[in-house]
């Protein structure tokens, strides 16, 4: 297929995971024919089983790239480098796309330059099932937590700009959202579609599982304060020094706002503890 013709690159980076990559793939190949490539990323597999997966898919077209393992940022990066599509899609191996996703990023980020980010709802399946239901873009909550999947459809210019996935985050599964933080506090914008999008995995051995605690978190937040990326508490208050949210705020549920903001800036690690308790998946 020539450059020209391509619209966006999905993005698979694969660990070991051959036991479901097929089924990306497929959920791949389904969206917008003769406008999208797919690039699979090999991060230094080493099962016999997921080697002979990504032979299958190298002998039905699609691009594989071979590197030794970096993780889930250099990952990403390596297969972002090689895209010709403008826009990118990241999808994690062990999740599915659904068929309106490439579409409808596409038309949304060619009607409006301002948008740099797409993104949709997710339905959970494996461990768990259900909808994720994903509010808007604000940039107060990004900055206090990451609520956007990885699998969105963004622009390469955006990347660049950004520098792409940080490959030296603490612990991996954070890099989206320190992508996203950057991609915001450059000037892009985001936009929601109130929609199922994608399917998410839930896994009882994923990657996430048992990394999110107050020790991990507060490594993270160190790392991303070094970039100038402003998720501290004091930080994070200043960006609520709108007196129109915080007047709002006050009116509608008053003990609340100011037992939050004093939980934050007085009691920070219990309050850390509670907020990741609490988060949905």
């Amino acid at each position: 297929m020539s450059a020209d013709n391509i619209v966006v690159s999905v993005v698979i980076p694969c660990f070991n995971d051959g036991r479901f990559l097929l089924e990306a793939v497929q959920s791949a190949e389904q969206n917008q024919p003769g406008h999208h490539e797919i690039i699979v990323v090999n991060d230094g597999s080493t099962d016999r089983a997921t080697l002979d997966v990504l032979s299958s898919i190298e002998q039905r077209g699609h691009q594989v790239l071979h590197q030794s393992n970096r993780g889930l940022g250099g990952a990403r990066n390596r297969g972002v480098s090689a895209a010709r599509g403008r826009y990118i899609l990241p999808l994690d191996a062990d999740n599915r796309i659904r068929s309106a996703y490439l579409t409808q990023g596409v038309e949304i980020l060619d009607r409006d330059p301002a948008i740099d980010v797409v993104y949709g709802d997710a339905e959970y399946f494996g461990v768990k099932t259900g909808r994720n239901h994903v509010p808007d873009f604000e940039l107060r909550r990004m900055l206090s937590w990451n609520y956007i999947d990885a699998c969105a459809i963004f622009r390469k210019s955006a990347w660049e700009r950004c520098g792409g996935y940080d490959e030296g985050m603490p612990t991996q599964g954070f890099e989206d959202w320190d992508f996203w933080c950057r991609i915001a506090l450059s000037g892009g914008g985001f936009h929601h579609v109130d929609e199922v999008l994608f399917d998410y995995r839930v896994r009882n051995d994923s990657m996430s599982s048992g990394m999110e605690t107050p020790e991990r978190m507060s490594a993270i937040l160190r790392h991303m304060r070094a970039k100038r990326i402003e998720v501290t508490i004091g930080n994070y208050l200043e960006a609520l020094q709108s007196w129109k949210f915080v007047v709002e705020q006050l009116r509608s549920r008053p003990v609340k706002t100011v037992g939050s903001l004093l939980a934050r800036t007085y009691f920070p690690k219990t309050y850390s503890r509670w907020q990741i308790r609490h988060r949905k998946p």
